[in-house]
């Protein structure tokens, strides 16, 4: 079974469709071992993620529980984060999306339904 999807909003702007981690096991495989990553990954009640088997950077953003972006990193394969005080979630994106969606630490994160239809290429 598929994990769930969602569109993600930055500030309230659509910027991409978002795999949704909330099992341990969706957790736990993250991004490894993927022929194609999606165009973002959640990652529910984690505090850190890691790198190691990762072919590829990504980025990675730090969410309170109330989905607002704490901290922006670039993971490198083989890197780790450290877990942090008040971050609740994580969301992964291919190198480079976070950029192309202005994301940036104090950006507000909501997901939900679609409104104008879905996206292909994350923009």
């Amino acid at each position: 079974m598929s994990a769930p999807t969602m569109v993600l909003r930055v500030d309230g702007r659509e910027v991409a469709v978002v795999e949704v981690a909330g099992t341990a096991a969706r957790r736990a495989r993250g991004m490894l071992l993927r022929r194609r990553l999606p165009q973002a990954l959640l990652l529910l009640r984690t505090g850190s993620v890691h790198g190691v088997g990762m072919t590829c950077a990504l980025d990675v953003a730090l969410l309170s529980d109330d989905d607002v972006v704490r901290r922006v990193l670039r993971l490198h394969p083989f890197g780790v984060t450290r877990p942090r005080r008040g971050v609740r979630h994580v969301l992964e994106a291919p190198a480079g999306s976070f950029e192309r969606w202005g994301l940036a630490a104090g950006a507000r994160l909501t997901m939900g339904p679609t409104q104008s239809g879905a996206h292909d290429d994350g923009s």
